[in-house]
């Protein structure tokens, strides 16, 4: 594990960090789009008062923080491989480059001291394709992983895409806390509303970050689950967001993709179906979480710690 100098220097020195990930730059967007989002992820951080450090393994090492070389590697080249958690030790071995999910940022940034993370959607529950009875139960690696990691996660809800009240029962199963900033419901991504209410809604972010040292103070080793609509002038409608992922999972079906190869090809047809509107979406809500991820950093460091 390689720690970039300046996350190290804030981490020694008790100072807010970000931890980013990486797949949404090298899956999530064509280049050159997919550096100049990366380029905003950390200018929000840095914004907000604190350092970013997106997470990547590069020839095999892993990176907490990346430098200009190292994120225009992830963002340019088409070789980089999307990473879970369970594909950390085999990406390492081979010595090759991987792009960070969910579920393997919050490991590693952990590891490295990391306490506060963002993101665009976490994973979840899947629905059933449609037309497929036999199609197998898919869970995200990223609900187990935060429930073992002492990390807050900020997070615009989870794709509309998946099983949203399937995901939200599992998040309370595994003992994640799931707290609404700013909001009442549990956000499906690029969607603000989904219909599910959130139990737990904070309004001032001082009161937020104490929720989060009470977490800790408690001994509590599972992750917490920060949830932020997407910003609502690239809001999409819900109506036709469900059509448009009807119509990708029934191509998926077709196809015969499933696995960690679903999520890639149905966010691929949902932008296509929607001329676009995702992809801006995308970029906006995540931009806007690295900021509040910022600002929570920075509110969390600043608590007395009695």
């Amino acid at each position: 594990m390689n720690v970039l100098p300046e996350v190290q220097q804030a981490l020694t020195d008790d100072l807010p960090v970000v931890a980013l990930e990486s797949t949404i730059v090298a899956h999530g967007f064509p280049y050159p789009d997919s550096l100049t989002v990366a380029q905003a992820l950390h200018e929000a951080v840095r914004n907000a008062g604190a350092v970013p450090a997106m997470i990547a393994i590069e020839s095999g090492v892993v990176k907490i923080g990346l430098d200009e070389r190292g994120i225009e590697l992830i963002a340019e080249r088409d070789d980089v491989e999307k990473c879970g958690v369970a594909d950390i030790a085999a990406v390492c071995a081979r010595g090759v480059h991987g792009a960070t999910t969910v579920s393997a940022s919050i490991s590693l940034a952990a590891q490295a001291g990391v306490r506060v993370f963002a993101t665009g959607g976490l994973g979840g529950v899947h629905r059933y394709a449609p037309g497929a009875g036999d199609q197998p139960f898919d869970v995200s690696a990223d609900l187990v992983a935060l429930s073992r990691t002492p990390i807050t996660a900020v997070s615009s809800g989870a794709k509309m895409l998946l099983d949203l009240p399937a995901t939200v029962e599992a998040l309370e199963t595994l003992g994640v806390p799931v707290l609404g900033f700013g909001t009442r419901e549990f956000p499906a991504f690029y969607v603000s509303s989904s219909g599910i209410p959130l139990r737990h809604v904070f309004d001032s972010m001082t009161d937020l970050a104490r929720a989060v040292q009470v977490h800790r103070q408690f001994g509590r080793e599972s992750g917490i689950l920060i949830c932020n609509p997407p910003p609502v002038d690239v809001a999409l409608d819900a109506e036709d967001l469900e059509r448009w992922v009807d119509q990708a999972l029934a191509r998926a079906d077709d196809d015969k993709i499933s696995g960690s190869n679903l999520t890639p090809y149905v966010l691929s047809v949902l932008h296509e179906l929607s001329d676009g509107a995702t992809i801006a979406c995308n970029r906006a809500l995540a931009i806007s979480n690295a900021e509040l991820a910022g600002r929570l950093s920075v509110a969390f460091s600043t608590l007395p710690t009695t």
